[in-house]
C-alpha cells in the first residue's frame, strides 16, 4: 500500500505541496520535464539502493522495501513527500516514474526489471543481471518488446581503473583490437592480476530456523525462491552464499570482472562453447568456493578465473605475440609507441540519463549484459553439477546434458512468473 513519508512515520498530518511531477515519457522526446530531471523509483533500500539515491540528473519519487527498517533508512535520505511502498508492483504503476532502479538480491532482478519494462519504465538494474540464463533471455525480450532503455550497473568497460590492474579498460581494448598480442587471447582473473575473489561469500550448511523479525516480510523477500525456514544468514548482507538467491563470489564479482573482458574480445554477441571447472563438490543449498573455472570460445580465446592464484607472475592477457601485465606493462618492446599508431576504440554511450531522454541504447544494456551474465551462470551451473559442460552459443543451451539445461530455466515459487 502506498503511503506518504509522514504517514509512514506515523504522523497524522501530511504536508505535501500541491504540485504535479510530469515524467519525461509523458511529454515525449524533445520536451523537458519541469525540473529537467528524470524521476526514479528504487526497489530495495539496503546499502546499494540507498547509495544510488543522489545519482545526478534523477530525482527519487518513490521507494520500496519489504524490510521496514531498510525502508525507513531510505526515507531518511530523501525529501519529504517521497512515496513509500512494500509491494513493488504497486510502485511501478505510478505515472510519475521514469526509471525503476532494481537494487534487490539477484533472485528478484529478472522479475522486477521485466515487470518495470512492461509498465513502461526504463530500468537500471544491479549486477548480476539475472540469477539464471533463462531469466536473462526473458528480461531481454521484455525490455525490447516494450521499447525500454536498460542499464546494468557495472561500469568498468567504459570508465574507472579496472580494479588492481591500475589502468582503465580503454587502452587494453585498443591493444586487443590492434592485433599486437596476436590471437587467440587468454585472460586470467586472479589476485595476482588485480582481482580479489571474495570467497567469504559462502553459505552455511548448519542453519537452524529462527524467528522472523517483525520488520521483515520474509515471504515477500523470498518471492520466487523456494521456501526455506528463516535464518538471518540467508538475508540481507549474507544472501550471496545461497544458490536460491545468488552465486557466492562468482555471482557477486563475476559480471564486474568478466563483462569488460567480453567487451575487449569483441564477444558481446556470443558465449563460450565450453566451460571447465575445478571446485569442491558443492552443497545443495550453500554456495562454496572454486579453484579454477576456464571458459573457451569457439575461436580458442579463453577466460580463466583463478581462485587458487598459485602463479604470482601470471599475465592478465596472453597471446601468441605477447603478454600484458598489471600497470599496462608488457613484454612487447616499446608498446606504447607502437600502439599510438592504431585508432582508438569506438565511442560508447555512457550517459544513462541522456540515453533515457533521447531513447538511445546504453553501452551496457539488456543484450550484452545478458551475455556477460551468461558467463557467470555457465560457471555456476558447472560448479553445482561438478563437471565440465559444452554450450551452444546460438541456442543458449548446454549440449547433451539435460540436467544442466534444467538449471537454465529453474522453477519459481507460485504465483511468481517471468
Amino acid at each position: 500500500m502506498s503511503v506518504s513519508r509522514r504517514k509512514f512515520l506515523g504522523q497524522s498530518v501530511l504536508s505535501l505541496a500541491a504540485f504535479s511531477i510530469v515524467p519525461r515519457h509523458v511529454l515525449g522526446k524533445g520536451f523537458l520535464a519541469p525540473s529537467d530531471q528524470l524521476t526514479k523509483a528504487i526497489i530495495g533500500t539496503g546499502g546499494m539502493g540507498r547509495g544510488h539515491i543522489p545519482y545526478a540528473g534523477t530525482r527519487v519519487v518513490a521507494l520500496c522495501d519489504v524490510d521496514k527498517k531498510n525502508l525507513q533508512l531510505g526515507l531518511d535520505k530523501v525529501e519529504k513527500g517521497v512515496k513509500a511502498f512494500s509491494d513493488y508492483r504497486e510502485m511501478i504503476q505510478l505515472p510519475e516514474v521514469d526509471i525503476v532502479h532494481v537494487a534487490t538480491p539477484p533472485h528478484w532482478h529478472g522479475i522486477m526489471a521485466a515487470d518495470a519494462a512492461r509498465a513502461g519504465k526504463d530500468v537500471w538494474c544491479e549486477k548480476p543481471m539475472t540469477r539464471t540464463i533463462g531469466e536473462g533471455q526473458r528480461l531481454k525480450e521484455a525490455v525490447q518488446q516494450h521499447g525500454r532503455i536498460f542499464r546494468l550497473n557495472t561500469w568498468f568497460r567504459f570508465e574507472s581503473n579496472f580494479y588492481g590492474l591500475n589502468c582503465p579498460v580503454k587502452p587494453m581494448k585498443k591493444l586487443v583490437d590492434s592485433g599486437l598480442l596476436g590471437w587467440p587471447l587468454k585472460f586470467t582473473v586472479s589476485k595476482h592480476t588485480g582481482f580479489d575473489w571474495k570467497f567469504y561469500w559462502v553459505g552455511k550448511t548448519d542453519l537452524t530456523p529462527q524467528p522472523v523479525p517483525p520488520e521483515l516480510d520474509y515471504d515477500a523477500w523470498l518471492g520466487p525462491a523456494p521456501y526455506k525456514p528463516y535464518n538471518v544468514h540467508r538475508t540481507h548482507q549474507t544472501f550471496r552464499g545461497y544458490w536460491d538467491y545468488d552465486g557466492g563470489a562468482l555471482g557477486d564479482m563475476g559480471q564486474h570482472y568478466m563483462d569488460p573482458i567480453q567487451y575487449m574480445l569483441g564477444k558481446d554477441n556470443e558465449s563460450p562453447v565450453y566451460v571447465e571447472v575445478d571446485a569442491p563438490v558443492q552443497d545443495k543449498d550453500a554456495v562454496g568456493i572454486f579453484n579454477r573455472i576456464t571458459y573457451t570460445y569457439a575461436d580458442g580465446c579463453q577466460i580463466v578465473l583463478d581462485g587458487e592464484a598459485k602463479d604470482e607472475k601470471v599475465a592478465y592477457i596472453e597471446g601468441p605475440k605477447g603478454k600484458l601485465y598489471r600497470n599496462f606493462k608488457s613484454d612487447i618492446p616499446d608498446l606504447e609507441r607502437k600502439l599510438a599508431e592504431f585508432p582508438e576504440p569506438p565511442a560508447q554511450q555512457i550517459d544513462f540519463v541522456d540515453s533515457v531522454k533521447n531513447r538511445t541504447q546504453f553501452a551496457l544494456n539488456e543484450e550484452n549484459g545478458h551475455r556477460s551474465c551468461t558467463l557467470i551462470n555457465m560457471g555456476l551451473i558447472a560448479m553445482r553439477l561438478h563437471r565440465n559442460l559444452k554450450f551452444d552459443s546460438v541456442k543458449q543451451e548446454f549440449i547433451g546434458d539435460p540436467e544442466a539445461n534444467s538449471l537454465i530455466n529453474q522453477p519459481m515459487r507460485a504465483p511468481y512468473i517471468l
